[in-house]
C-alpha cells in the first residue's frame, strides 16, 4: 500500500529539489504525485512499500531541521547587513505594483459584498 511521506503543497521548487536529490541519494524508491492543473489532488512524495517508510521520513525531518536553521541564519544575516527589505521598503521600490494590488483587492472586495448591499436597502 502507497505510503505518503512528505506533502509537496506550498513547498518552493529548491527546497522539492534537495528533498529528490536526498531520497535518490538514499535509495529510497519514491514516486512524485503533482498537484495537477487545478491543484485539487493531494502533491506528495510516495512510497510503494513502506518499509523504507522510517528511514525517508527520518531523513526528511532531519533535513528539514538543517534547513530551517540555514534559512533562518541567512534571514538573520541579511537583518544585520541592512540588506533585508521591510514591506515599506518593499512599497517605496515598486510603488505601481503595490497600488495595482491594493486596488486589485479593494476591488474583489466591492464584488464580493456589492449584492450584499443592495440587498439590504
Amino acid at each position: 500500500m502507497p505510503v505518503k511521506i512528505f506533502s509537496l503543497k506550498n513547498v518552493p521548487d529548491d527546497e522539492l529539489d534537495e528533498i529528490r536529490n536526498l531520497l535518490v541519494e538514499n535509495k529510497v524508491d519514491y514516486y512524485e504525485y503533482p498537484g495537477g492543473k487545478w491543484g485539487l489532488s493531494m502533491p506528495a512524495f510516495w512510497l510503494n512499500d513502506d518499509s523504507q517508510s522510517e528511514q525517508a521520513k527520518l531523513l526528511i525531518d532531519q533535513y528539514e531541521q538543517k534547513r530551517s536553521l540555514r534559512i533562518r541564519e541567512e534571514y538573520d544575516k541579511l537583518k544585520m547587513e541592512g540588506k533585508h527589505q521591510t514591506l515599506i521598503e518593499k512599497v517605496i521600490s515598486d510603488p505601481i505594483r503595490s497600488v495595482s494590488y491594493i486596488l486589485l483587492e479593494l476591488g474583489l472586495i466591492y464584488i464580493s459584498t456589492k449584492p450584499f448591499l443592495t440587498f439590504v436597502n
